[in-house]
């Protein structure tokens, strides 16, 4: 699958960023100012180029899909499946989905790949490449055309989103694992440290993780290309993020990266076209120490720090007021009688030419 880099342009804009800092400060002169929120405003006004940005109909996509790799045991058995989450997100029986609802973000569930058949309702987009994935320690977790496929899918689904906004988390058995493997190898980073959930965790269930993971790297030793990397170790989940976030930074659309699997999904998202990256904010559902390393993979933050352990997805509901209220910074606080210009006004000196910016 052949994707054209160009789509997805840098957010870099020297004179519209100086513009927007200088409508802030003319702010702070007399209210104060407002820290870390002024600097996602001017964020957000870059992704939009625009001295108001402006959200429309903001959505939240969560990705389910389950993985072979999950038969070696890598979580403690519980009652719980991916399609049984699944449903429940769809019937409001989770925080996210209520908060999602009261901050007016409009929910939608999407079967990538859950071994199981998911209830019918209308905010579940039915997407399935395969039951699962294959398990990566013994061959390939998907081969390459269910990669493009899922990819395919990801792109679809983000053209069919209205608004200009959209939350990406992903959901599965075996999930985080994948996404360990995947941010591991294409970008070095080492992969216990993406795999200590906490000073607290057993010795022995690291030990254990390390043992399967690593021998699914070893067995993938030579894959590199960030495709390959993705049909390697999966998931479905991940690619159909891929997918979503190349159209969305395409569209100059802001998007929320909740969890590991989206951070892994970003990867490989900017390893196809790095500028994909200039459009993401972050948030986290989970105090998990490996979510630590994979954040500062893309030297980020979260824009909220609440210690949760919930469905990926749950933070950037919770996030998304600030993301507003940064927004209304520039769009709503009057600024006198004068509206003020939706994009800065070039100033050229007639004593001297203007200097290139």
């Amino acid at each position: 699958m052949s994707v054209n880099r160009s789509l997805i342009s840098p957010t870099s804009n020297p004179l519209l960023e100086q513009a927007l800092r200088k409508k802030l400060a003319r702010r702070a002169e007399t209210t104060g100012g407002l820290g870390e929120l002024e600097a996602l405003a001017v964020r957000l006004g870059l992704i939009q180029n625009t001295l108001k940005p402006r959200f429309r109909t903001p959505q939240i996509a969560i990705f389910a899909a389950d993985h072979g790799l999950a038969v070696e045991g890598l979580s403690a058995p519980g009652p719980h499946s991916t399609a049984l989450l699944a449903n429940q997100l769809l019937t409001s029986q989770l925080p996210v989905s209520v908060f999602a609802r009261i901050q007016g973000l409009e929910l939608s569930v999407v079967d990538c790949g859950v071994a199981e058949s998911v209830n019918p309702h209308v905010r579940l987009l039915a997407r399935k490449i395969a039951h699962g994935t294959r398990n990566s320690r013994v061959t390939s977790a998907m081969s390459l055309d269910q990669a493009h496929a899922a990819i395919r899918a990801g792109m679809e689904i983000a053209d069919s989103l209205v608004g200009n906004s959209v939350v990406c988390a992903g959901i599965g058995l075996g999930s985080h694992e994948s996404a360990a493997l995947v941010l591991s190898r294409l970008s070095g980073a080492n992969l216990s440290d993406l795999l200590i959930s906490g000073p607290d965790m057993e010795e022995a269930n690291l030990a254990h993780l390390l043992a399967v993971l690593q021998s699914a790297q070893a067995r993938h030793k030579d894959v590199t290309d960030p495709v390959e990397v993705l049909a390697a170790f999966g998931g479905f989940e991940i690619a159909m993020m891929v997918g979503l976030m190349l159209v969305a930074g395409s569209k100059r659309h802001l998007i929320v990266i909740d969890g590991m699997p989206a951070c892994a999904a970003l990867m490989v998202a900017a390893r196809i076209a790095p500028a994909v990256t200039d459009y993401c904010v972050y948030s986290r559902s989970h105090s998990h120490q490996g979510l630590d390393q994979a954040l500062a993979l893309f030297h980020a933050s979260a824009l909220l720090e609440l210690g949760m352990e919930s469905t990926d997805g749950t933070g950037a509901t919770l996030a998304w007021p600030l993301v507003r209220s940064a927004a209304a910074l520039l769009t709503e606080v009057a600024e006198g009688e004068e509206p003020g210009p939706t994009h800065p006004i070039p100033i050229i000196t007639t004593s001297e030419p203007a200097t290139p910016l």
